[in-house]
């Protein structure tokens, strides 16, 4: 059975760092589309940001660009996301999710992720 479990949210200042970690096990390898998507309270959930299977793609939303960066480390089988210039506006509860195709794409449309992790709280304060 595939599992995600993400970790390394915490309680941040604006302009500090985090990453955040999505280790996968329940596979015999890695190379799946993985993407980070994030909910605020009273928010739907969006995209942030996702990596191709191969790890040669990547894709960000827009209010994230140039700011955040995911990558994968196969060794590890993890997907990092890294958080830079965080914002009070990225305070939200951050999940991993994972696609069921090999070496397929990065996708930003959630319905397309059968795998899911639990998620970490990520706080900005201003």
């Amino acid at each position: 059975q595939v599992q995600l479990a993400e970790s390394g949210g915490g309680l941040v200042q604006t302009g500090g760092s985090l990453r955040l970690s999505c280790a996968a096990s329940g596979r015999t390898s890695i190379s799946y589309g993985t993407g980070w998507f994030r909910q605020a309270p009273g928010k739907e959930r969006e995209f942030v940001a996702a990596i191709s299977g191969g790890g040669a793609d990547s894709l960000y939303a827009d209010s994230v660009k140039g700011r955040f960066t995911i990558r994968r480390d196969s060794t590890r089988r993890t997907v990092y996301l890294e958080m830079n210039a965080l914002k009070p506006e990225d305070t939200a509860v951050y999940y991993c999710a994972s696609r069921s195709v090999l070496y397929g794409d990065a996708s930003v449309d959630a319905r397309s992720y059968p795998y899911w992790g639990q998620g970490t709280q990520v706080t900005v304060s201003s």
